[in-house]
């Protein structure tokens, strides 16, 4: 079966700036040979004993032995990894496997793990105090930088979370319009609250469970729901639900059903909509914010929502979010007006000043231009390992994000992304693992590469995929 690619992040892919062809070259082949023989030497003695003593002591103390659902690896199986250390583009575990990490802490890991700046900078901000519970300068200056960077965004409220974001946001969208309605996409997750886990994708998909015991019907009433990438879908919800529906929220590109592009008609079409029913658009980029571009997948596809969450990169691997947009919807929230909501921890120093050199990082020439070569060269190295192996594939990518399917494709949206073979992901799962590559622990999540990943990093998994598929 032949491996095919799909997403317009292909086709719209950049080209690599001069000023990175050295940095993204690979290394001399006798570097290549040894990396190859202590991988050898790594699988032969590769063990997780000792994650697997602290796993099941943690399931007598956090439920699952987690503290999020994705981590217990009951979509591949296998035996969970506890990790002790993580270092650019490489995270290790308590038995002392290394792996090219291709999570990233779930996205915010862009310039690398525990990058030599932010750590110099968190140390010195750490010295005059963690948490005041009262303004700070930096919230100023991250605000400042988030504010320039993306387009749609005015003014900005930082919380503590994607799913905070989420909760505010929303809340936000009912209070300006004055209505209660909204739509979302299958597949799509917005975070935890209650009114979002309808047909959420992600931690939901990987569990099976189509919505969450615990959510009453009532906090989930007003939540209408339609096929990602299907305009007409949305369309027959606003005639049936005229001048009731106050936003529509999306993930500009999915990330949580697997990595899904949008079709070119469908957030054109989305703007179209909610202008003419003065409903408000909102993109979810906590994942895709400062990801595709600095200025997200807004700047990427030229399309500007009335409303925007953001969260990880923004707080440069510590606990953060935001949600921004237009000034005369901003200036509804409270203390400027009356639509409350608060956080004790909001904005604290440490997640601010990470985020600030984050974005710094992430501001300079050829950032993301390198980011788009070295993704485009694992997906399409993966993808025609695939292809050479005998499995039907399908995937794309659009700068530092992508995804793949065990499926013949394409993929357009949940229900397409449903057709993998999710049993073989399992079993390519624990492979790469073995080799010392780490992937999301999920068919229904997207991949992220950073600014430390190399082009021997990336041969060196197109390698390790080919190995493993021609096995399984």
């Amino acid at each position: 079966m032949a491996a095919t690619l799909t997403g317009s992040g292909i086709a719209l892919g950049f080209s690599c700036s001069a000023k990175f062809s050295k940095r993204a070259s690979s290394s001399s082949s006798r570097s290549c040979i040894k990396m190859s023989v202590s991988v050898e030497e790594k699988t032969k003695n590769f063990t997780l004993q000792k994650s697997e003593e602290a796993f099941n002591a943690a399931k007598n103390l956090m439920p699952g032995g987690v503290n999020s659902p994705v981590r217990a690896f009951k979509s591949v199986g296998g035996q969970p990894v506890v990790m002790d250390s993580a270092k650019g583009s490489r995270i290790r575990d308590i038995d002392g496997n290394e792996y090219i990490d291709y999570v990233g802490s779930w996205g915010p890991a862009i310039i690398g793990h525990a990058d030599d700046e932010v750590l110099a900078a968190l140390a010195e901000t750490m010295k005059k105090g963690t948490s005041f519970g009262a303004p700070c300068l930096l919230e100023n200056v991250l605000a400042e930088m988030v504010i320039s960077a993306v387009p749609s965004i005015e003014m900005v409220r930082f919380v503590n979370s994607g799913t905070e974001a989420c909760m505010g946001v929303l809340r936000l969208a009912r209070a300006f319009t004055g209505k209660q309605k909204f739509i979302k996409f299958e597949g799509c997750y917005h975070g935890h609250a209650n009114s979002f886990l309808v047909k959420a994708g992600s931690g939901v998909a990987t569990l099976g469970l189509p919505d969450s015991p615990g959510v009453p019907k009532s906090a989930t009433s007003d939540t209408l729901t339609a096929p990602y990438n299907d305009i007409a879908a949305v369309e027959k919800l606003f005639e049936a639900n005229k001048g009731e529906i106050a936003a529509i929220i999306l993930e500009p590109v999915v990330g949580n059903s697997g990595f899904i592009t949008p079709k070119p008609e469908f957030i054109d079409g989305l703007r179209r909509i909610s202008k003419d029913n003065g409903a408000l658009l909102i993109f979810d980029e906590v994942m895709t914010g400062f990801r595709l571009a600095y200025g997200g997948a807004q700047e990427y596809f030229g399309i500007t929502p009335d409303l925007t969450t953001l969260g990880k990169i923004i707080g440069g691997g510590l606990p953060v979010g935001a949600y921004g947009g237009r000034r005369d919807i901003m200036e509804m929230v409270a203390p400027a007006g009356p639509m409350y909501q608060a956080g004790t921890l909001s904005g604290n120093p440490l997640a601010m000043t990470a985020g600030i050199h984050t974005l710094k990082r992430l501001s300079q020439p050829g950032t993301y231009e390198y980011l788009d070569k070295i993704t485009k060269e694992l997906t399409n190295g993966i993808l025609e390992a695939g292809k050479k192996t005998g499995h039907a594939m399908c995937g794309g990518y659009i700068s530092g994000m992508f995804g793949f399917f065990f499926t013949e494709g394409p993929v357009y949206d949940f229900s397409d992304a449903k057709k993998s073979d999710t049993e073989k992901f399992g079993k390519f799962f624990r492979g790469m693992l073995e080799e010392g590559v780490y992937l999301a622990p999920s068919q229904f999540e997207a991949g992220f590469t950073s600014l430390a990943h190399t082009s021997e990093d990336i041969q060196f998994t197109i390698a390790a995929a080919e190995k493993v598929l021609s096995r399984i």
